[in-house]
């Protein structure tokens, strides 16, 4: 009797615990930085409220979740005045030990990918990636290139890309194919490709095909074949001051941002035609698309709120108040 009690009772524990992480599973948590107020927002979509803010370190501009939805990592940017990443843990909400590195300073672009984190460093015109498990940066690499500022790395660590906003550039890192994957050791080949000016905010399409790069100064965008290594279209997107550019997880539809522009731009991919502008506010920079595919939402950062747009109906169903200057957006729990 007593076996058959414990073997209940553990059974309940196992139950408790899938259905916990089925929740969050389900249920994911959405991050939004508010820049101006250094403060890092934790907020239910279900019910669109704030239900955390904890300290984000100075000039916070982009977030990231680890897989397991435990820990968050902030760059502090300042526009090189910085060298940290804040780092949070989401369960306990509270600030951990900052991650110091050293001379790469202005940290921006994040990215969360086999066990690292990797980010740029745009006054250092370096890229790097960060070890949780032994607490070090174990890999540095220069671009060459002016404010190298957002950074995408492939699943499968064997390319990366980054934007280089002053050399109107893009930077497609390969590892070299006898080498292994990206990180320590190895070498490495670096093409750069010149798309506009001012080119910062991209996004690559589901599958790794295409690269499409927002281009602030020139209002364009352009297409790169992510193969063939070049431009293959610049479509005229009337986006000036454009900020950031995403793919809905479908890969059908593309949406930019414009800090300049009250209004995000909706493109159909495959046409490659402008299909709506849906209206936002008075500028718009971080866009993050729930992972189910339903919502996409926009930091409007001029205007202290996060819109909430139906994937389906392209129209805004609700907002976040999301403090001073809301801009970095990411998921826990995907």
């Amino acid at each position: 009797m007593k076996t058959k009690i414990i073997v209940l009772g553990l059974a309940s524990v196992l139950l408790g615990t899938s259905a916990v992480l089925s929740q969050r599973s389900q249920n994911p948590t959405l991050l939004v930085l508010a820049k101006k107020d250094s403060r890092l927002l934790i907020v239910d979509p279900a019910s669109l409220k704030v239900t955390a803010k904890l300290p984000a370190g100075p000039d916070p501009h982009e977030v990231i979740a680890s897989p397991d939805g435990s820990t968050a990592y902030i760059s502090n940017y300042g526009g090189g005045a910085y060298n940290t990443l804040t780092v949070v843990d989401l369960a306990a909400k509270k600030v951990l030990p900052v991650i110091d590195l050293g001379p790469l300073r202005g940290p921006h672009g994040l990215a969360y990918v086999g066990s690292k984190v990797w980010f740029t460093a745009e006054a250092a015109k370096a890229i790097g990636s960060y070890d949780p498990a032994t607490k070090k940066v174990d890999w540095v690499m220069g671009t060459g290139q002016n404010r190298t500022h957002m950074i995408y790395v492939f699943p499968n660590l064997q390319r990366m890309v980054t934007t280089n906003v002053s050399s109107g550039t893009v930077s497609l890192i390969e590892k070299n194919a006898t080498n292994g994957p990206m990180g320590p050791g190895g070498d490495w080949n670096e093409t750069v490709i010149p798309v506009g000016r001012g080119s910062e905010g991209f996004d690559v399409s589901p599958g790794g095909k295409e690269i499409w790069v927002a281009n602030a100064g020139d209002g364009t965008v352009s297409i790169i074949d992510a193969a063939n290594k070049n431009v293959i279209q610049t479509l005229e997107a009337n986006v000036k001051g454009a900020n950031r550019l995403k793919f809905t997880p479908d890969g059908k539809r593309v949406f930019i941002s414009s800090l300049s522009l009250p209004d995000v731009a909706v493109f159909a991919a495959a046409a490659r035609r402008e299909i709506k502008r849906v209206k936002v506010g008075h500028g718009a920079a971080g866009i993050e698309m729930q992972p189910d595919g339903s919502r996409v939402y926009v930091a409007c950062s001029p205007d202290g709120f996060v819109a909430v747009i139906d994937l389906h109906s392209l129209e805004v169903v609700g907002r976040i108040e999301a403090g001073q200057g809301p801009d970095g957006l990411a998921w826990v729990g995907r």
